[in-house]
């Protein structure tokens, strides 16, 4: 039986696990692969689980939180995501990338180039506590709270 030659089609390359246009961040003038490539969905999920036990401990260490008893009320859970939130800002406005960002190998850039600045951060931060603008993710592997900040998460 004779096997085919031919390329697969985008359809197939897409259900297969490949990106339609090529590879994320194609469109945005990103590497496929290595520095300023886009960052992959596992490495954010592991960011984000860092960043998350991180704010915990902040808040374990405040005494908003325990491990045993949880927030306790929801004023303590309010304040636990003001910890995450404030976090987020502090780090992706220092070292351009959250602490699990760091951990991981990203970083967060402005699309234009230069210093992520301020306003930046703070928009993505309450974006993604938001939690829903993080799960609208488009062909890029960008969330909309990078789209809406105008930043996307690259490989450092």
């Amino acid at each position: 039986m004779a096997r085919s030659t031919t390329p697969p089609s985008d359809a197939s390359a897409h259900a297969a696990g490949g990106h339609p246009d090529g590879w994320p961040g194609k469109e945005l003038g990103l590497p496929e692969e290595g520095p300023r490539s886009v960052g992959r969905i596992r490495r954010r999920v592991v960011a984000l689980l860092i960043d998350g036990v991180l704010a915990d401990l902040v808040a374990f260490l405040l005494g908003v939180w325990s491990p045993v008893n949880g927030s306790g009320d929801i004023a303590h859970t309010w304040i636990q995501l003001a910890i995450f939130a404030v976090l987020q800002v502090l780090f992706i406005c220092t070292f351009s990338g959250s602490f699990g960002h760091l951990c991981v190998g990203l970083r967060v850039v402005p699309m234009r180039g230069g210093y992520v600045g301020v306003w930046r951060p703070v928009v993505r931060t309450l974006l993604l506590c938001i939690v829903v603008p993080a799960l609208i993710i488009d062909r890029d592997s960008r969330g909309a709270h990078d789209r809406i900040a105008g930043t996307v998460l690259v490989r450092r």
